[in-house]
């Protein structure tokens, strides 16, 4: 309670002060209880530095807004943020941050679905095990302490995979430009070959052969001159290649033309301006961004294209952090408007540019647009103590718990891949209820139960981690 005495008395204070008296400056910021995060990585989430004034009455909604930025990166259990030390006659003071660090490294074994989401290796796969990746994860979340993510995966069984990312954010300019980078290897026995009435077609050869092998590497930058806005640029190169069966026998229009390999470099430039409140579950503000991405630059002839996405979020808070409105619209063109290998041809059916109602479905397509909407309810929103026997990452976790109503919509322009894929080329929509649950600041659990403009309706399950 100690902690809260200098802001209690300055609330009282205001009362008794003049309108032009009302404020505080920022003398000093002192961050507790980061024993691995490095304050830099602190200092760049927050808007606030030393020598900043800050009106008493808008200070409680300041104080919160950093503090869902903070609890935003998942790299804390819980925040507070108060000041302290305040000096009455030169309306001075400290602000006070007190963090409780997340678990970071996470060596985990592999046993992961190899489909789309849970819903489709339920319903449409038949719970197959044979669908199932195994192996082994090794997840540093805050690898040196700068918020830099290393992230190294080996799985085998339906897909045999080999991954190592790694993104490190102050590189030079001031501490705003980092870089990264990653390497990527994955074999398949069986391939998705064709989209047939927007379901999505496999096949395996009776040899048991390798069907696909995809590589991809290549470097990235990221520049954030504030935290709000951030640039990105990434440079790949891929390397796919199919076995002869598929293309002359499952799909010629793999990779176009009856191709076995498609060789092309690609370059990706990414704008955000985030100024969501708590972004991985947003309670308020918007976000903007944008993408445009080249692939095929002319060195190997394989492949080109130029595609251009563009969107934005906006979450009103109703009741504020208690009833929120959202959406979320999402619009993608090609401007080169020659054929697309089936492989390239993605569209909607991948997290998060999925319809309510249609989880189970692919809408391949050149141009697509999709808006997302929902009404969100906080029930539960709180730190439960668990066991003192463990690591004090986990003796407190933060639980959320909302209720969601959603309705999206979509629609794909699709010139080539029409035969019996009806859900392109017209709009489609979908609506249902849901429940969240978030754990660790980190971990999103729903359960959502959806109708769509087919008649479909039914349960689905869907979960995703934050880092």
């Amino acid at each position: 309670m100690y902690k809260f005495l200098p802001l209690l008395f300055i609330i009282f204070f205001t009362q008794y002060s003049t309108a032009q008296d009302n404020y505080v400056v920022i003398e000093d910021i002192v961050i507790e209880g980061n024993f691995r995060t490095k304050e830099r990585a602190i200092y760049r989430e927050i808007n606030l530095t030393v020598g900043d004034t800050i009106l008493l009455n808008k200070m409680q909604s300041i104080f919160d807004h950093n503090r869902l930025r903070l609890l935003g990166t998942g790299l804390f259990n819980s925040v507070i943020v108060n000041l302290s030390n305040y000096k009455i006659g030169e309306k001075r003071a400290n602000l006070t941050i007190e963090v409780e660090e997340n678990w970071y490294l996470f060596p985990a074994p592999i046993f992961e679905l190899a489909d789309r989401n849970f819903n489709v290796w339920w319903q449409e796969q038949g719970k197959s095990l044979d669908r199932v990746n195994y192996g082994a994860r090794l997840t540093h979340f805050n690898f040196t302490g700068n918020r830099d993510p290393l992230k190294l995966k080996v799985h085998f069984g339906y897909t045999t995979k080999y991954e190592l990312t790694y993104q490190y954010p102050f590189l030079a300019l001031d501490n705003r430009l980092g870089i990264g980078g990653s390497i990527f290897y994955s074999e398949n026995r069986e391939i998705a070959y064709r989209t047939i009435g927007n379901k999505t077609l496999f096949a395996s050869n009776e040899d048991d052969r390798k069907l696909l092998s995809r590589l991809r590497i290549g470097p990235e930058f990221k520049y954030r001159p504030d935290p709000y806005i951030s640039h990105g640029l990434r440079i790949e190169y891929h390397q796919n290649k199919i076995d002869d069966f598929v293309a002359e026998e499952l799909n010629p229009d793999y990779f176009l033309d009856g191709r076995t390999a498609l060789r092309f470099f690609f370059i990706e430039y990414d704008y955000s301006l985030d100024k969501r409140i708590y972004n991985q579950y947003p309670l308020g503000g918007f976000l903007l961004f944008a993408n445009i991405k080249k692939e095929g630059l002319g060195l190997f002839g394989d492949y080109d294209n130029l595609s251009v996405t563009i969107g934005a979020e906006k979450h009103w808070p109703i009741v504020e952090n208690k009833l929120i409105l959202s959406t979320r619209n999402k619009v993608k063109t090609n401007l080169i408007r020659g054929p697309i290998a089936y492989a390239n041809n993605t569209g909607l059916g991948w997290d998060p540019d999925i319809v309510s109602g249609y989880e189970l479905f692919v809408l391949d397509g050149t141009d697509f647009l999709i808006t997302i909407n929902s009404l969100k309810y906080r029930v539960f929103d709180n730190n439960v103590n668990t066991a003192k026997w463990l690591p004090r990452q986990f003796r407190k976790a933060s639980l959320a718990m909302y209720l969601r109503l959603n309705f999206d919509a979509a629609y794909v322009n699709e010139e080539i891949y029409t035969e019996t894929n009806n859900l392109n080329n017209r709009v489609v929509y979908g609506f249902g209820p849901a429940v969240d649950f978030i754990l660790f600041n980190n971990f999103l659990i729903s359960f959502e139960y959806n109708f769509n403009d087919i008649g479909d309706r039914g349960l689905y399950f869907l979960n995703t981690i934050s880092f």
